[in-house]
């Protein structure tokens, strides 16, 4: 069996053994793969043209396979590779990996720092992707958290290069990031996203937003090369979750958003008697924006100034809460109608501050019938205040992390509600372990499913061209569809043996059980072929 030319050289060293450490390439072409086979533990080194795994002790014996030009075994690379440094990737299942920093663990000075646009999520995965150890992804970037899903051939090693990722996009150092991230591997880390969506995880227990959020992240990377079929199917399960736990335990009947949490820290900071004559500005119209115009209403706010790039906005936020006041403002407005305002909600996009010490300093004070201090709300990730502004005297400035006061209110009857929903989802997690098991089978499937297309046209052709040149359309498509039949019944009862989905008594072992059978039966050889597929589409992703 040929080698194929993809497979050697400085590519295939990229992929299995980034961190090994292998020894000058002669300068004269090597047209030989040397295996090192030992039973002792090896190291693997892979230079160009060249794959050995070499033992600790000088004793080793090699075993050494030319090309079809030497003299030596004809066994491939790839099958020694399937039991050295191949093995691992083909005998353990890829591991859905979540590296997190959340408002639990992490200050939002690192996370407005890490935190990605949604309209980068896209490059984000392709890059993330392109890691040696990554084979699928996706980013989940909110004003309360940044976390990174993977599927990694190696935890250890994709670990490491989606945070060394993190540190060159956000600039910080990978040991803070190591001391503030969090790691899930596997069911742990399908929980987590599952308890995200229901609401489990946030400030604001049960909270909407975030669900809406996880939405965002199916909706924006569908369609992206690295959104494949673990991680997409992982975040429409999540959508499920977090649907099923609303309408099943009520969760989010009385929660607070982070927005009405904003609100209610805003009345809480200004006197009693003021909460009704307090001027509010609005910088963003946005769907945070939105929120807190809703909570102001509530609260018996009847007129607000809304800054925002476009009226367009503005005017559909009029249509909507007609019975407030929106007076809109231009961007080039915002300073002269801050210095109009007592209370200033922030939330836009913007990846810049957009008040600093030097612009809120020459601000005229407001009046002492409102406590005497302008307050910033800002609920913006990245900051849209400076942290330099709350040392001003006369001003008070509050971000995402000073909520917390906030949403201690009704607390404990939604964690009664919290311990429902994880019945839930202990049911879904076991749900989505099954359908993710059972893709294990698909190569399987697909290869049994080609061998026996194979034989159909093989013989079909055969049958058809003795059948002479004067066999009319109909004839030929009544002996197709009938070889089609026949083949689809003969596969009928494998296929539904390699089918697990955790509906009925059959074990995932049996399941395993019979796919390896049917690839001694068949030779299929489908472990190796997805090593190939691993190998060739990493190849790909680095030309």
């Amino acid at each position: 069996m040929a080698v194929s030319s993809a497979f050697g050289g400085a590519k295939l060293e990229t992929l299995f053994l980034s961190n090994a450490t292998a020894t000058p390439a002669s300068s004269a072409p090597t047209s030989h793969y040397q295996i090192g086979v030992s039973s002792k533990p090896r190291r693997t080194l892979i230079q160009r043209g060249i794959v050995r795994c070499e033992s600790p002790s000088a004793a080793s014996s090699d075993v050494v396979v030319e090309n079809s030009s030497g003299n030596a075994s004809s066994i491939s690379a790839l099958e020694q590779l399937k039991t050295s440094a191949g093995d691992r990737y083909t005998k353990e299942k890829s591991s859905i990996i979540v590296i997190g920093l959340s408002i639990h663990t992490c200050p939002v000075e690192m996370r407005e720092k890490l935190a990605i646009p949604e309209a980068e999520w896209p490059r984000a995965i392709k890059e993330l992707c392109a890691l040696n150890h990554i084979e699928e992804a996706a980013v989940l970037s909110t004003c309360n958290r940044m976390e990174i899903y993977v599927v990694a051939l190696s935890q250890h090693r994709g670990v490491k290069e989606v945070t060394e990722w993190m540190s060159k996009t956000g600039g910080i150092p990978v040991s803070e990031i190591s001391d503030h991230r969090f790691l899930l591997y596997n069911s742990d880390a399908t929980r987590h996203i599952f308890q995200v969506s229901a609401g489990l995880d946030s400030l604001v227990l049960g909270e909407g937003q975030i669900l809406a959020q996880v939405k965002q992240v199916a909706k924006i990377s569908q369609g992206v090369a690295g959104f494949g079929r673990n991680i997409s199917g992982l975040f429409k399960h999540a959508i499920m979750v977090g649907k099923r736990v609303r309408t099943e335990t009520k969760i989010a009947e009385g929660a607070v958003s982070v927005s009405s949490a904003a609100v209610e820290l805003s009345l809480m900071k200004l006197p009693h008697s003021a909460q009704s004559t307090a001027r509010f500005l609005l910088i963003g119209a946005g769907k945070m924006g939105k929120l807190v115009i809703k909570h102001l209403l509530s609260k018996g706010c009847t007129r607000i100034v809304v800054v925002n790039r476009s009226v367009e906005r503005v005017d559909l936020l009029r249509d909507e809460f007609k019975d407030m006041e929106i007076v809109y403002k231009p961007l080039d407005e915002m300073m002269s109608s801050a210095a109009e305002a007592d209370v200033i909600f922030t939330s836009t996009a913007s990846e810049t501050p957009l008040f600093l010490k030097e612009h809120v300093i020459d601000l005229p004070p407001v009046s002492e019938t409102v406590g005497g201090n302008r307050l910033f709300i800002d609920i913006s990730v990245p900051r849209n205040v400076g942290s330099c502004v709350k040392d001003l005297e006369g001003t008070r400035a509050y971000n995402v992390d000073d909520l917390k006061e906030v949403v201690a209110a009704n607390r404990e009857d939604r964690l009664r509600k919290a311990m429902e929903a994880e019945m839930i989802i202990d049911e879904e997690l076991k749900l989505f372990e099954a359908w993710r098991d059972s893709l294990e089978t698909v190569p399987t499937i697909r290869k049994l499913r080609a061998y026996a297309e194979q034989i159909r046209t093989s013989d079909l052709e055969k049958c058809l061209a003795k059948m002479g040149d004067n066999v009319n359309n109909n004839t030929r498509k009544a002996v197709e569809v009938l070889s089609r039949g026949i083949v689809n019944k003969l596969l009928h009862g494998p296929l539904q043996h390699l089918r697990y989905d955790g509906s009925d008594d059959r074990t995932l072992d049996e399941t395993l059980e019979n796919m390896h059978a049917l690839n001694r039966m068949f030779n299929l050889e489908t472990e190796m072929s997805v090593l190939e597929e691993k190998i060739r589409a990493k190849v790909e992703q680095q030309k």
